[in-house]
């Protein structure tokens, strides 16, 4: 197996007038959704689909409600979810305040077995 990737032109953003440089971009090959993790799961254990399935769903769902308490989620070996923020700069602490806030994302930071996967990677130009 190996992940796809293409050549993609892109300019500088800093200095538009530069000419545009090629750099590497991954390819998609494909999805897997809860449907289809929870019948991976299955056949791979005792547990039902339909158990697998509700299993994840739920853990979505508690997920969503932890991150929204701003509590990080550790998943033990995957990794951990954690909410992160962007805002504005202000000169003093005292002016800081939620109207400030100009972004937020989820962070994923992986786990072990995760992070060795990036080192073992193999990569192959698509056609």
């Amino acid at each position: 197996m190996a992940v796809k990737f293409k050549a993609q032109a892109k300019r500088n953003p800093q200095d538009i007038t530069l000419p545009e440089k090629y750099y590497a971009a991954a390819i998609a090959d494909g999805e897997v959704d809860l449907d289809m993790l929870a019948e991976q799961i299955a056949y791979e254990c005792t547990v039902t689909e339909s158990d697998c399935y509700a299993v994840l769903l739920s853990l979505e769902r508690n997920i969503i409600r932890s991150l929204n308490a701003g509590r990080i989620v550790k998943l033990g070996r995957l990794g951990n979810f954690q909410v992160g923020l962007s805002s504005e700069g202000v000169d003093t602490e005292a002016e800081v305040n939620a109207s400030l806030i100009t972004k937020s994302r989820i962070l994923f930071r992986p786990g072990r077995r995760l992070r060795q996967l990036l080192i073992t990677l193999s990569y192959r130009r698509a056609s």
